[in-house]
């Protein structure tokens, strides 16, 4: 008796092209996809018109090196669903404030951005009742001290288990 023999498997054309159709198929699909996951969570706006932006830098860079002249020192906590801030001179003094905003914002993306208005509470520190969500955020600070504009301090902070890291 013989051994069977084994018929040779041939590369034709047609496996050439299922390659390539494969290839490029699932090269297209994850660019579909990154494409849909990216648009979905930023809309892409970093300001809303670039001409008004650029012209503004200037004054607002000058405003930036005046209050950093002044030496004060803002005081942020986050803890227990509390935010609180206050804000000391260059002598560590407290400086008096009359009212403060903060603007928690997402950097990637706007739709969980919230705004809070801080309430006087002891000695001239503001609080009030807010969780951010875990992660990393952009804060705006904007407290009034009675000068022309409000002094603001912008930093980026992470929360972690509701707190401040």
């Amino acid at each position: 008796m013989s051994a069977p023999s084994q018929k040779s498997r041939e590369f034709t054309g047609r496996h050439m092209l299922f390659i390539i159709l494969g290839f490029f198929g699932v090269v297209i699909g994850v660019n579909m996809t990154m494409a849909t996951l990216a648009s979905r969570s930023w809309t892409g706006l970093v300001v809303e018109n670039t001409y008004v932006a650029s012209q503004q830098f200037n004054r607002k860079a000058e405003e930036g090196r005046a209050q950093a002249a002044l030496g004060w020192t803002g005081k942020l906590a986050i803890a227990s669903g509390n935010v609180r801030y206050s804000l000391t001179d260059a002598a560590g003094d407290p400086v008096a404030l009359h009212g403060v905003k903060a603007l928690f914002r997402h950097p990637a993306y706007e739709a969980e951005d919230e705004a809070v208005v801080l309430a006087p509470g002891s000695g001239q520190e503001f609080s009030a009742r807010h969780t951010p969500k875990d992660g990393v955020w952009i804060v705006e600070i904007d407290a009034d001290a009675g000068l022309a504009e409000p002094y603001r301090d912008v930093r980026r902070i992470m929360i972690s288990k509701g707190l401040l890291q």
